[in-house]
């Protein structure tokens, strides 16, 4: 079996743009943590990094693309919009810019299709008396994605799109007149646990391009140890993250594995080229061992994710 080697897989998005099919991921990563990873990565050959506004990081984020000394036309930088945002994406996109030093993102996308109270009681994740969190049920996503729109042509964004998105959200969205822009990208969790096959074709369906995070599971994920994983990672001769990341590729979609140690950011970037009967078996695991979703927030009483398949 021939050994692993750095990804260079890049899928065309539906509005002509090209994405680096393997990117970094930076959730849950410190200020410290993520400037070292993502200077790490870009050091080691990764062109893609995703960020988000609530991810806290997008400042160190930023110097490190800096002093990586790799010209802004080779990078791939997403961020997001966070939900206190909804109502105001220019002036949010405007702040991340600036803490990236960037005059643009590559792909801006809705963090969640769920509108926090703005003027609530914290900045992330105002919450209620009763303790539920504090979510402005007069407002639609449609009318934040109407606001998303005029970021393309301003040149603020690139691509647009959205995150934890269900097949039934999706339909909304492309089914409203005021959707010009169809969203490109919506990146949610997928893992062999978690393979959401319908939603999956049903993307494929309308070209927009499906983009995994927590594509190894939780830490100390019980995918690692998974037999069939295991089994078919001894076939290849790699660890089971790397089969789980090239099983991501050869689904089609855009796999983001987070890290912040250089040696596993190395070898999340050295990939496999599975065979079908290999990726097809992976396909299954869910059937013996169970649906399971990890993250999923207490967004009551709006329901965000009416389906795992």
């Amino acid at each position: 079996m021939s050994p692993s080697a750095k990804s260079t897989k890049v899928i065309k998005l539906k509005d002509g743009s090209s994405i680096p099919a393997l990117g970094l991921g930076t959730w849950q990563s410190t200020s410290e943590e993520a400037y070292n990873a993502v200077l790490t990565a870009l050091k080691f050959g990764y062109r893609h990094i995703d960020t988000a506004a609530a991810y806290g990081n997008e400042v160190e984020i930023g110097k490190a693309i800096k002093d990586s000394g790799i010209p802004r036309e080779e990078l791939f930088i997403t961020t997001k919009l966070w939900c206190t945002r909804h109502q105001d994406p220019e002036a949010a996109i405007d702040e991340s810019l600036e803490r990236l030093g960037l005059d643009y993102v590559d792909l801006y996308l809705i963090h969640w299709p769920v509108h926090l109270n703005p003027k609530g009681n914290d900045p992330k994740f105002p919450t209620l008396p009763n303790g539920k969190r504090d979510i402005v049920l007069d407002w639609s996503f449609i009318e934040t994605y109407e606001l998303l729109q005029p970021l393309v042509a301003k040149g603020k964004a690139k691509s647009i799109g959205v995150s934890n998105w269900s097949v039934s959200n999706l339909k909304k969205l492309l089914s409203a007149e005021s959707t010009k822009i169809p969203p490109v990208v919506n990146q949610v969790e997928l893992h062999p646990y978690l393979p959401q096959h319908e939603l999956l074709a049903f993307a494929k369906l309308k070209g927009i391009t499906l983009e995994a995070y927590s594509p190894l599971g939780s830490s100390d994920s019980p995918l690692f140890k998974d037999e069939t994983i295991v089994k078919i990672a001894e076939k290849y001769g790699v660890p089971p993250a790397t089969i789980l990341i090239s099983w991501a590729l050869w689904r089609g979609t855009v796999v983001l594995p987070k890290s912040i140690t250089p040696s596993r950011i190395h070898s999340n970037f050295e990939v496999v080229e599975l065979k079908d009967e290999d990726g097809k078996e992976i396909d299954n695991i869910h059937k013996v061992k169970g649906v399971k979703r990890i993250i999923n927030p207490p967004w009551d009483p709006v329901v965000v994710f009416d389906s795992d398949a």
